[in-house]
């Protein structure tokens, strides 16, 4: 039996260099993308023309962003950060845990009021909505989402007292909201203008709720958990997402188009 498996040993070594000796390329472990929900419908383009133009594998996982930056901080092994703020990755770069200069800004959406598309009940207005205290308002949750914690913020500076004129309900990121409010359990929901525009469970029914104009920046970075075998492509697809053709086709799905694409130093 020994010597049966020393021999089995020997084969499995000599094919092993017989295919070193071909001269074929042994496959790389693929790039881990760390995003936000929101750019789901976007990055399954985006990524196989990168694979195939870079000749690499890519790995995205999706998950609310300040979850994503909290994992970082543990050492989580994310190579490429994408949130759905900005903020989440001067976070990072404030500990030093960013590369290749901290943060970029690559995208830019804003908050939208949102109800199910296949609802027959008349659109109002958030400021019609606000005096009622029944309706069921579908929020992110600000303790785990960027689009939570943003839209917190802006409620909080329309009214003070906003929590008292809903029935809020909280949700982990835009599609869980979206799915609250297409099964009845919300009436309507706060979120993106690109999850809206991607998600065919609901309609706009006002942009810039209450004149809530928040620009959201979208930034990336490669951040200190990125592998040293990784580090090339990382940078590769750092510079990828900033190319003209990627701007434009951002624009195509959802996001908004003529801002300033500027390095952000936190």
């Amino acid at each position: 039996m020994g010597i049966r498996n020393f021999a089995m040993a020997i084969a499995l070594v000599v094919g092993i260099l017989g295919v070193a000796a071909t001269g074929e390329p042994v496959q790389a472990e693929a790039l881990t993308i760390g995003a936000a929900p929101s750019l789901r419908a976007a990055l399954q383009e985006i990524v196989p023309m990168f694979e195939k133009e870079y000749d690499a594998a890519i790995k995205v996982v999706y998950g609310p962003s300040q979850t994503f930056r909290r994992k970082i901080e543990k050492g989580a092994p994310i190579d490429v950060f994408l949130p759905a703020a900005v903020g989440e990755v001067e976070k990072l770069q404030h500990k030093g845990l960013t590369l290749n200069g901290g943060p970029r800004i690559y995208a830019q959406t804003s908050l939208v009021l949102v109800m199910s598309s296949a609802s027959r009940v008349m659109p109002i207005s958030f400021r019609e909505a606000m005096p009622n205290g029944e309706i069921r308002m579908a929020l992110g949750n600000p303790k785990t989402s960027s689009l939570g914690e943003i839209t917190a913020q802006a409620l909080a500076k329309l009214d003070p007292a906003y929590k008292s004129r809903f029935k809020l309900v909280h949700a982990a990121h835009a599609e869980d909201i979206a799915n609250l409010i297409h099964t009845g359990k919300a009436d309507m929901g706060i979120i993106y203008r690109v999850d809206a525009i991607n998600n065919p469970q609901v309609r706009i029914i006002e942009e810039n709720p209450a004149g809530m104009h928040i620009p959201v920046l979208f930034g990336e970075a490669v951040v200190s958990t990125c592998r040293e075998a990784s580090m090339k492509v990382a940078q590769e697809f750092f510079d990828f997402i900033m190319s003209p053709r990627i701007q434009k086709l951002l624009v195509k799905y959802g996001f908004d188009h003529g801002f300033d694409s500027v390095s952000s130093n936190g």
